[in-house]
């Protein structure tokens, strides 16, 4: 009984986030087609669709804790003991239902303070309702938390989270103060020992309200206001859209037009595949989906056309995310909404250093293999014509992008939508390669898991952004900095090391939302222009993804080419230093920018 009470439970789920991101896909086409043949429109649709949003996010983060798919930094499991793994797992069992319990009771009261007066979308549909989400989210999360700590022993120990919790909150509020530090190097020891992100970070945020006398529903407030904000639906429509073009036959495609144009030239294998992984990671962004998705295809291709198996594993893992900087990237998107940026200037800012990027590696890929006995494929102009006929319809999305985009036809979600039912048009009627039904289904949930897992983190770093900005903090930081370091050029190298480790210690979301507001006064009292200041900080934290010993892409690839991830560290170490010289002139030549 309890097995088939679980089995439609999850089919609940997944049909209900397959739902919500159908849906918000489709409205703002459907708004478009209204609006351009009839001069109508949807009432409310624009809210219809933020709301959906946080729908499809924390929906995806039920899924994500179903398929303990939440990111971790779960180093410290590889070295340690195995007889210590059930005790840490136990410990952080506890650490994590104690703060999704929180986060829980948090959004309750939020929730039911929005029910004493409501707002209603599209004048019918109460805004609670939509907000209702966040606290169903953390209930069933942080009983996931309970019946995956193991036996019945550790569930047992793990639920003492909950008590543990409400002990704390009732009783122990006049020692708040005393309680800040004990309780960041708690959930610190909790991530490094494999908790969720986002449970460090939420355990972060209650800490500090609760140290603060700020009631702990701002947390879910601040979640609510930064994942319905206008820009970020198109976060998990440009992922769904990457998603559709993974698993439908476009890769293969994109290979064969890459190797028909490029596959003639020496080393032209480390060209097709720094291109294919560019495309590809320009809509999942780092998220690994790249690796992941392109890395069984090509690992092969590369080893039977002569590339040494460490240079074809630094290769793949280097190109992960290779294409952050180009539109419509997720990282730049949101965090032209973080630093109030305008996102169109921040894609045409990026167009130069991601250039350099590709073109580094692919530089620096033709002179290590110069000397291999790399395959070659003869150039056949008929060849190259059907290759390029083959792929038209993936060649054509990037300029229904941007013509929409930068042409003013439509809004940034408008041209996420379209390049979602562009995608799904292309993979179901013309190509035919993905099926409506189970198997599309599979690829929504896969998506929507994905998601759920970055808007946890994102949605509960905004709590810790807020509560720094509140307390002065960027500004004291500011002031210290400016006070301490005279030189510009020492403070742009300072900013470099300090983002590198941010980038390996953290996913690059949350990255975005707690570091930063922290940054952009420091970088006004030292004249840095807000463009080259996200260049500088999307590119090294876009390094951070390949730096030992923590950088995400790392794990992701020793997963995905089943290699001990040291072997991947030595791999990736000539491909860092290369992107490294990249990330020191994007730093220190602000005119590739900025056209000075």
């Amino acid at each position: 009984m309890f097995q088939r009470l679980t089995s439609v439970g999850h089919r609940t789920e997944n049909l209900a986030v397959a739902f919500a991101l159908l849906a918000m896909s489709l409205l703002p086409v459907l708004e478009m087609l209204l609006r351009g043949l009839f001069n109508l429109g949807i009432p409310g649709s624009i809210g219809y669709v933020q709301n959906l949003t946080l729908w499809v996010g924390f929906l995806g983060a039920i899924i994500a804790s179903r398929e303990r798919r939440h990111l971790n930094l779960s180093t410290a499991k590889l070295v340690l003991p195995a007889g210590l793994r059930p005790v840490i797992e136990a410990a952080t069992a506890v650490i994590s239902v104690a703060v999704s319990a929180c986060l829980f009771w948090a959004s309750l009261q939020f929730v039911m303070s929005e029910m004493a007066d409501p707002v209603r979308i599209g004048g019918w549909l109460p805004l609670w309702c939509m907000e209702a989400v966040l606290p169903l989210s953390f209930l069933v999360i942080t009983l996931r938390f309970v019946t995956q700590a193991g036996r019945l022993a550790h569930q047992v120990v793990a639920v003492s989270g909950i008590p543990l919790a409400a002990l704390v909150g009732l009783f122990l509020a006049p020692y708040a103060q005393d309680l800040v530090w004990p309780g960041l190097i708690v959930l610190l020891a909790a991530a490094v020992l494999g908790a969720p992100i986002f449970v460090a970070l939420g355990g972060t945020a209650l800490v500090l309200f609760f140290a603060a006398g700020v009631p702990i529903a701002a947390i879910p407030v601040e979640t609510y206001r930064i994942v319905v904000s206008p820009a970020i639906p198109s976060i998990p429509l440009f992922t769904l859209t990457g998603f559709l073009l993974a698993e439908s036959g476009a890769s293969q495609r994109l290979l064969r037009l890459f190797q028909a144009l490029f596959g003639w030239m020496p080393g032209g294998l480390v060209i097709v595949t720094t291109l294919v992984c560019a495309f590809f990671a320009t809509f999942t962004g780092a998220s690994g989906v790249g690796i992941l998705a392109l890395g069984g295809l090509l690992l092969p291709i590369l080893l039977k056309g002569g590339l040494p198996e460490g240079f074809s594993l630094g290769l793949l893992t280097a190109t992960g995310s290779i294409g952050l900087l180009f539109p419509p990237s997720l990282a730049v998107i949101l965090y032209g909404v973080v630093a109030h940026v305008p996102i169109p200037d921040l894609f045409m800012a990026g167009l130069v250093p991601g250039a350099l990027m590709v073109g580094a590696v692919i530089i620096y890929g033709l002179w290590q293999t110069r000397r291999a006995k790399i395959a070659r494929i003869a150039f056949d102009l008929n060849e190259a014509g059907a290759a390029i006929w083959t792929a038209k319809w993936e060649l054509l999305l990037p300029v229904v992008i941007l013509a929409g985009l930068f042409g003013g036809l439509t809004t940034l979600i408008e041209a996420a939508a379209v390049s979602v039912a562009y995608t799904l048009t292309v993979a179901t009627v013309i190509h035919r390669e993905i099926a409506v039904g189970p198997e599309l289904l599979r690829i929504l949930v896969r998506c929507a898991s994905l998601v759920g897992g970055v808007f946890a983190i994102l949605g509960i770093a905004m709590g810790v952004s807020n509560y720094m900005v509140d307390a002065q903090i960027p500004m004291q930081a500011a002031e210290w900095v400016a006070a301490h370091i005279d030189s510009k050029l020492v403070f742009l190298l300072a900013l470099n090391f300090f983002l590198l480790l941010v980038g390996c210690l953290m996913d690059l979301f949350s990255a975005i939302v707690v570091v930063v507001p922290l940054l952009l006064p420091i970088g006004q009292a030292f004249g840095i222009h807000p463009l080259h200041l996200g260049m500088i900080f999307l590119v090294n934290l876009e390094l951070g993804y390949l730096t030992p010993p923590v950088g995400l892409n790392l794990f992701l690839a020793a997963y995905r080419f089943e290699r001990p991830v040291t072997e991947i560290y030595r791999c990736v170490v000539p491909f860092l230093l290369v992107l490294l010289l990249v990330v020191l002139a994007v730093t220190y030549l602000p005119w590739l920018i900025l056209g000075l």
